[in-house]
């Protein structure tokens, strides 16, 4: 299946102004390319920052890069500190896996780096907003500030959100939206849910540590491989019956390490995994509940347990005006029919810690090309997406921003 700018085949008349022209979206095309072939991991973008930064510029905007030297903030528009601006965010890290893609002249160029999660997409979207909003802004048909928010460190827990967010990122704004690539919907739809959109996740690490010995002799110590095998096993099964299962509270390991022999008994066991759970209530009380099981096991085993226990992020909750903002942009460019339902996914997003401070929601960006039986999905080296998204992109936050610049 070829993915190189395949349009998808939804048109429709827009009422609002700010149509995307055929040059600026073959542009954005190949600022996506671009991007994907350089991939940079959270905290080390500042080759996409830098780019971005560089075309804002040309178009007469003032970007300010983020404290931490990656990332970047544009204000477009007039701010009279009185109407609370639009911000519209994108992440722009990239995924530490190889990219496994076979004949596309974007491949990424740097081993064990790939836009494997979409942030590609993400970035030139919120670009080709800002660029078409900033025109619109000249001819004097914006009606009300709109923020651009680059967000670096996505995919590293906890997220670069809360160090954007500590920047002032969210100063006089009052609103803010996201995209989010979804393999799962064809390009020219979106997926929107009022409510929780993501889970929460976080990161646990646990050590088992006992005295050693002999395999012959497993009554005179700790046996620690099958204290780190009931640990593994139990302690999610532990905590399926201390919770409601309507939480959705799940505990998945992805690492277990114990021995390097196979007559010794080791004195060091280590699991790693994540805790993911669809209630913010829930997601509150996990910490302790997942110590308490894990020290239960541990100690019936006799091993002594350390357990650190990282936090990540809550789940994305879609503030319903902001939802319905949305739907009415996409409907207003594309029609009722390029609005789907979307279900709540297990997966994490530091896009939550915003709508911990401002009503906000994300949309699910449709990638796949229209017609196809492929089943790729995020975070895997062989993802891509239909290029005629970004032109959906950039329609989406246009219209959405021209709407809620006019309700206010």
């Amino acid at each position: 299946m070829s993915r190189e700018s395949s349009e998808a085949d939804l048109p429709g008349e827009a009422p609002l102004p700010g149509e995307l022209s055929e040059a600026l979206f073959a542009e954005l095309v190949a600022f996506r390319r671009d991007l994907h072939m350089h991939p940079e991991l959270g905290n080390q973008e500042f080759r996409t920052t830098a780019a971005i930064k560089g075309r804002l510029e040309a178009a007469g905007l003032e970007p300010r890069v983020l404290p931490s030297g990656t990332g970047l903030i544009c204000d477009i528009g007039t701010w009279d500190h009185e109407r609370p601006a639009l911000a519209l965010r994108a992440d722009i890290d990239a995924l530490p896996i190889p990219d496994a893609k076979a004949g596309v002249s974007y491949r990424s160029t740097v081993p064990d780096r790939a836009h494997a999660c979409g942030h590609d997409v993400h970035t030139t979207t919120v670009l080709g907003a800002g660029l078409v909003l900033a025109k619109l802004h000249r001819e004097g048909l914006l009606p009300a500030p709109v923020r651009l928010l680059f967000q670096p460190a996505e995919e590293v827990l906890p997220g670069g959100a809360a160090d954007a967010i500590a920047a002032g990122c969210l100063d006089g704004v009052g609103r803010i939206i996201a995209v989010h690539c979804d393999p799962r919907v064809d390009a020219g739809r979106i997926g929107l849910r009022h409510g929780a959109i993501t889970s929460a996740c976080d990161r646990l690490e646990v050590s088992l540590d006992g005295p050693g010995g002999h395999t012959a002799r497993p009554h005179l110590t700790t046996d620690l491989v099958t204290a780190v095998a009931r640990v593994a096993a139990d302690v999610p099964a532990l905590l399926a019956r201390r919770i409601d299962a309507r939480a959705g509270l799940a505990l998945t390991w992805g690492r277990i390490e114990a021995g390097h022999a196979c007559n010794v008994i080791p004195m060091h066991a280590e699991l790693a995994g994540t805790v993911r759970c669809l209630e913010l209530a829930a997601w509150r009380d996990a910490p302790d509940l997942v110590h308490a099981a894990i020290d239960e096991v541990a100690t019936l085993h006799g091993a002594k347990s350390e357990i650190n226990y990282v936090r990540g992020v809550p789940p994305v909750v879609n503030d319903p005006i902001v939802t319905e903002l949305l739907a009415d942009a996409m409907t207003a460019r594309r029609g009722a029919h390029a609005v789907e339902d979307t279900e709540q996914s297990l997966g994490g997003e530091d896009f939550s810690w915003y709508l911990e401070h401002v009503p906000g929601a994300m949309a699910r960006l449709g990638v796949r090309t229209p017609g196809s039986n492929a089943r790729l999905d995020l975070h895997r080296g062989d993802f891509d997406a239909d290029e005629a998204a970004i032109r959906v992109g950039v329609e989406l936050f246009t219209a959405a921003a021209l709407l809620d610049g006019n309700r206010a």
